[in-house]
């Protein structure tokens, strides 16, 4: 494989007229990676998933995969399998028959297809249900026979667009678990399209996030949970305050005359910037509270309202620091518990340096 990575994507470009719907995109994926391709509607993601799999071609680069360039091949000359969000079974096959279907232009025997539908039927856990047809399955069964129709080639590359996203949320979670499962049991190479950032951070080795054509950042979930590298990832992953603010040196800004300790930034003293932090960094404390001198960005505020959420309350708070607007943290029923908190009460957070990011005041504009 060229440069050791099993796809490689370089300078692609989609055009639809003058709509530029993939800007310049460059990537690889290693063998055996789940990838997520992470953005709005309307972001290029499903595009991104197209030209790979070759339903739609690129205008200009190109798609490497396990060396061979691609760019050209239509579908049916490329290794993969793919699962699109409306599942795309046919309704006047039974399961068997669905599974079965792509096999049946391999040169395998009638016997070892068989074979062959019943190994998938067992490793998706529906084998009872072989000889009955989609319109009989639900939602979940009905994706299930879906992957298995797209592995049942052994394809070297497995492409989901936006899989889960007609199922309901209890379902969505126990699929999102065992589509992982049955990617690292088959060690297959993953792309999965998808808007749901939670979806995303719980499944994906490595996440791509596309913004307006372009990718804004490629990390792990963790990466681009705890350090987004751009105001917009930040805000789309997540939830995430944000304050109109000034940067001071390199480790601190101010809202409104009020110095804050910050993450080092490389913005210049007096320029305008975003400070944000993610609701979850935000540190309860009584009212009586005594900051220490090391216990920096200790606040005064108003607990104005509470929403419980099952592990942890959502609380919008008011300080007169922040006068554009209130603000929210999240805190565990544990801390709302010790602390006896209600709507109304006074009470001391802390901003911890370490998760105040700071971020360019022209792309909250953009």
């Amino acid at each position: 494989m060229q440069d050791g990575h099993y796809l490689q994507i370089k300078n692609l470009w989609k055009l639809f007229g003058e709509f530029v719907a993939l800007r310049d995109v460059t990537l690889h994926i290693d063998e055996g990676e789940f990838i997520c391709f992470l953005g709005p509607s309307g972001c290029g993601k499903t595009t991104l998933l197209r030209a790979i799999a070759g339903l739609d071609f690129q205008s200009r680069g190109s798609i490497i995969q396990e060396g061979n360039d691609v760019s050209s091949l239509p579908p049916a000359s490329r290794d993969f399998g793919i699962v699109f969000q409306s599942y795309a079974l046919f309704p006047n096959l039974t399961v068997r028959k669905n599974i079965a279907f792509g096999l049946e232009n391999t040169g395998r025997n009638r016997r070892e297809i068989t074979q062959r539908v019943d190994e998938l039927l067992q490793l998706v856990g529906l084998p009872e249900q072989k000889e009955k047809f989609p319109a009989q399955l639900s939602g979940g069964q009905q994706q299930r026979i879906a992957l298995a129709r797209a592995i049942a080639t052994s394809p070297g590359l497995l492409l989901l667009d936006e899989p889960l996203s007609a199922l309901d949320a209890k379902v969505r979670v126990k699929l999102r678990h065992e589509i992982k499962s049955l990617q690292r049991e088959l060690g297959v190479t993953t792309i999965m399209v998808t808007h749901d950032q939670e979806e995303a951070l719980a499944m994906a080795d490595r996440i791509v996030v596309i913004s307006d054509g372009a990718i804004e950042q490629i990390g792990t979930p963790t990466e681009v949970y705890s350090n987004p590298q751009s105001l917009f990832v930040a805000d789309f992953i997540g939830e995430m305050n944000q304050f109109a603010a000034t940067a001071n040196n390199t480790t601190q800004l101010s809202i409104n005359n009020t110095i804050l300790h910050c993450q080092p930034h490389k913005h210049n003293t007096g320029t305008p910037v975003v400070g944000a932090i993610r609701p979850d960094n935000i540190v309860p404390h009584a009212a009586d509270f005594t900051p220490l001198a090391s216990d920096h960005n200790c606040l005064p505020v108003t607990l104005k309202d509470m929403e419980f959420l099952g592990s942890f309350w959502r609380c919008r708070l008011h300080n007169n620091v922040f006068t554009q607007a209130d603000f929210v943290a999240d805190f565990s029923a544990n801390a709302v518990r010790r602390l006896q908190l209600s709507t109304g009460q006074k009470m001391m957070v802390q901003l911890p340096p370490e998760s105040l990011m700071v971020f360019s005041s022209t792309a909250a504009n953009e």
